[in-house]
């Protein structure tokens, strides 16, 4: 299956007859039916119903029809900014992020960004700070916005700017007793299951929160898994657990969640921006800049 089929077999339903798309593309009939049998061959069944006239879409047809138009609006949309970039009429710049910086740093640091460079198309790909190296090196990011807890060992070929630390604060049930403390000690919260994210065999951020619950005092009494924090976060409003999550996502102001200081939880996590080390531009720079304007001011 090939572009060319899709964009012959949508036409034909688009015109509602193949001498009508023919006339549309601008080439002869036969080359619509060759394309269209083409098609079909490799799909291994029919598209249209030619038993009826005009022709019908078979139940084949009705699933790849609006699938394929979503296809070429993409590759048509791809084109024109690809022709740009090529043109010098479009910067482009790919950003991977962590999910629990979309509740402030991500949002208010592209603010920042488009206001100073406006022409810069910004593509957003939301990755685990595991992931983000390896798209660094292929060139399908370039500012990965990581977030580790302690030390962190740092991949060749790329540089680390460090941004802020984010304390941890604990994620309560807004109906839980702790959430009308404005702090709490770690073994206080040995009443409520740990609620432990993302799950995912290459992060290791539920073993490194629970360690440091349990070297603060706390037990960390293991609770339901989450592949992700708006999961787990879902999960404390629902009262299964806590969660422990970075004090800069308390700016999503949950109502059904409370967000506390853990008073003896020394350990931080640290929101570090990763680039390329061999290569460097304005906009990289301009975005880690937008980066560091938009942290926590201490």
């Amino acid at each position: 299956m090939n572009l060319k089929q899709l964009r012959y077999f949508c036409e034909v339903v688009d015109a509602g007859s193949a001498v009508s798309a023919a006339g549309r593309l601008f080439v002869a009939p036969t080359a619509i039916s060759m394309q269209i049998a083409q098609l079909e061959s490799h799909l291994g069944a029919p598209v249209f119903d030619r038993s009826n006239r005009p022709m019908t879409l078979t139940s084949t047809g009705k699933f790849l029809y609006p699938r394929a138009k979503e296809l070429l609006s993409q590759m048509r949309q791809l084109d024109e900014e690809a022709r740009a970039v090529a043109a010098g009429n479009l910067g482009w710049l790919g950003i991977g992020f962590t999910r629990s910086t979309i509740f402030s740093l991500v949002p208010e640091a592209v603010r920042h960004f488009r206001e100073k460079l406006p022409g810069i198309e910004l593509d957003l790909l939301e990755q685990l700070s595991e992931h983000q190296p390896e798209l660094l090196r292929s060139g399908r990011i370039d500012v990965g916005v990581s977030r580790f807890v302690g030390e962190f060992e740092k991949a060749s070929g790329l540089t680390y700017t460090e941004l802020f630390d984010d304390p941890f604060v604990a994620a309560v049930p807004i109906r839980s007793p702790l959430a009308k403390r404005k702090a709490v000690r770690a073994a206080e919260l040995d009443v409520l299951a740990l609620i432990r994210y993302p799950k995912d065999p290459l992060s290791r951020y539920a073993n490194q929160m629970v360690d440091a619950l349990r070297q603060a005092g706390g037990s960390a009494r293991p609770g339901p898994e989450a592949i992700e924090i708006h999961t787990a976060l879902g999960l404390v409003a629902a009262g299964l657990g806590f969660t422990v999550v970075g004090a800069s996502v308390a700016a999503m102001n949950r109502r059904d969640v409370a967000f506390v200081r853990i008073s003896n939880l020394q350990t931080k996590a640290t929101v570090v921006a990763v680039t390329r080390a061999d290569e460097v531009s304005p906009a990289v720079e301009e975005f880690v800049a937008a980066l560091a304007l938009a942290g926590p001011r201490s």
